[in-house]
Formats: structure tokens, sequence, C-alpha cells
């Protein structure tokens, strides 16, 4: 598939992802682009894909199936989001099943095929997710002044001899996946513009599969160093599996949008309203979501807009070359 494609390249170029992927003969160049896919239409520029005008092809399923973005460990975030999931089945009326997926590509694949409901995907993903399979983000969470967004940092272990992003010349860089922004298009573009290190050029690169991996193989040594995103950080040295004198920070970025939250474009309109109310209307207090976000501040669901909120990472993409050919 081409997503699983996507999610597996192993070589990066400054400018172009090469991948084989398994349904198409040839090469394909990967691209991030504000235009959707031609299966979707955006009669409002909203830039993502409106429900379809034929109430024919509005899906009202009996089971909705929810994802969040991949974590190291699925199981304990099934148990985290609990709660919000017996709400949402309370103002839906529907059964809710939480996806544990292990990538990008398979969260991707899923909710483009009509397999996937209801999601949260990771920030660089995010664009793929709206443009190639018809997510349509309209949540985000965010502190109790309404604050929100977290930053792209490169660590490295205390005994590394990397002491700031220059001295990535010559040594390994972990990224996560090349649909990440803070695991790869934010670094790797970042990089190039204030250090001139371009990656396989004057850094070598591995891939992890994501946040919770790089920041593990940072601490054993498996890795010289990695690209990732610090609320994951804040939330494992909050469950206390990794703790600060096991790193340095050697990079920190500008501020970036968290996980988006959102749903099918084709869901029937009064379910897809309910789906809205049960993110914005959860009592944060005392549950499990609010012990997990808590070292990232999180304390709600606030409303987004792609277009504005995405702006930035859209930016990022388009200064990188990135494509996403969904087609």
């Amino acid at each position: 598939m081409l997503f699983k494609a996507i999610d597996s390249a192993l070589t990066l170029r400054r400018s172009l992802v090469r991948v084989t992927a398994g349904l198409l003969a040839a090469v394909l160049p990967l691209v991030a682009s504000a235009q959707l896919s031609p299966r979707y239409e955006d009669s409002d520029a909203d830039l993502v894909a409106d429900r379809p005008a034929d109430p024919e092809a509005w899906r009202d399923p009996r089971i909705l199936v929810f994802a969040y973005t991949p974590v190291e460990d699925p199981a304990l975030y099934s148990q985290v989001w609990d709660e919000f999931i017996t709400h949402m089945e309370t103002l839906t009326g529907k059964e809710i099943r939480f996806f544990p997926v292990q990538s990008n590509a398979a969260q991707l694949e899923a909710m483009r095929a009509g397999r996937l409901h209801v999601a949260g995907f990771n920030t660089g993903s995010t664009p793929v997710a709206v443009n190639c399979t018809g997510f349509v983000p309209f949540a985000m969470m965010a502190a109790e002044d309404g604050s929100f967004g977290y930053e792209m940092e490169i660590i490295t272990y205390p005994d590394s001899g990397i002491n700031n992003a220059a001295d990535l010349q010559g040594r390994q860089l972990a990224f996560t996946s090349p649909t990440s922004n803070s695991g790869f298009k934010a670094p790797s573009t970042l990089l190039d513009r204030e250090f001139g290190l371009q990656a396989d050029r004057d850094y070598t690169t591995t891939y992890s599969g994501s946040h919770d991996n790089s920041i593990l193989g940072v601490v054993n040594g498996d890795y010289e160093a990695a690209a990732i995103a610090n609320e994951v950080l804040r939330r494992m040295e909050g469950r206390d599996v990794v703790s600060a004198d096991q790193y340095r920070s050697i990079y920190r970025s500008l501020t970036f949008p968290t996980t988006a939250y959102g749903m099918a474009h084709n869901l029937a309109p009064e379910l897809a309203e309910n789906i809205r109310q049960a993110f914005f209307s959860f009592d944060w207090e005392g549950s499990a979501l609010q012990q997990e976000f808590a070292d990232a501040g999180m304390a709600q669901f606030i409303p987004i807009s792609y277009k504005q909120h995405w702006q930035v990472i859209r930016d990022i993409d388009e200064a990188n070359d990135t494509i996403y050919n969904c087609d």
C-alpha cells in the first residue's frame, strides 16, 4: 500500500523521499500539497473534504472505530482513552472500538479505506490524512488557558560528545517516520537551513517508527541522537519511563500544533455533530486523560481550523519540497 511505503522509506534526500509502492510499478515522489485528492470536494475552500452532497453516500455505522496516533504501548493508551470512549458512546449511541495502530501508515490506510471513523493524527501526518484520506480535523488538546503546542527537540545521551546541532556532522540522527513533523520534516528542514547539514550527506539517518522508540533508543545508547516531539518526552518522564539525567537536549524549535482530532468526511450529519460534542463536552477532571497528559499541561479539547492552525506545517512541507501523491 502507498502509505506503508511512505512510512517505511529508508532513504532520505533533501527534497525527495523515494519509495516503491506495493500497488504501483514505479518509484513515486511523495508530496504534500494544499490540494485534496480528486476523490474529495472542497466547495468552501477550507482545505478539507466536504461531506458528500448525496445523502446516499453518508455513513452511519453501527460500530465506530477510534484510533490515537501510534505510541510505544498501544494497550496502555486504550486504557487512557477508556473514559472518553464511554462518553462518546453515550453521546453517539454507538459502540466504540479502540484501534491500537502500530504505525502512521496503518492509521492513514485505515482512514482512507473507511475502516477508521474517528482519530487523532500526529502533527506531521495530519496534512497527509486531510489530503489523501478525507480526514476532517476539528479539535486539539490545550491547557486550561487555551494555550497549546509542542516543540521539536533533538536529544542525545550525556556522554555522546554531541554538544550542539552543529556537532551532528558525521554522526547519526534518528527520525521517526517520513510523515512526522517533529520526527522528520521539521528537523531535516531546520538543520539544513540553520546549519547547512543535509541528511545522508552530512549525517547518517535511521527511522525508529515512533517518538517513544526514538527517546528510548537515545537513553539506551542505540541512537547517537534523535529528533522528537517534547510533549511525548514530558509524558514519558511523567510515567517514570525516562528521567532527565538520561538525555541532553541540543536543539529546540518554535512551537507547533499538537495531535489533530477529527473524523471521516462522509459520516452522517447528526453522527458527526455528536462526535464533535463528545470532544468538547468531555469532563477531564480526574480522568485518565488528564493524568496522562498532565505533564504536557493539557486539560481540555479546543476547536481548531486546519486552514489556520496547520499553516506552519504546510509551510514546512513546502520548504522541504515534500509531495504526497495520494492516488
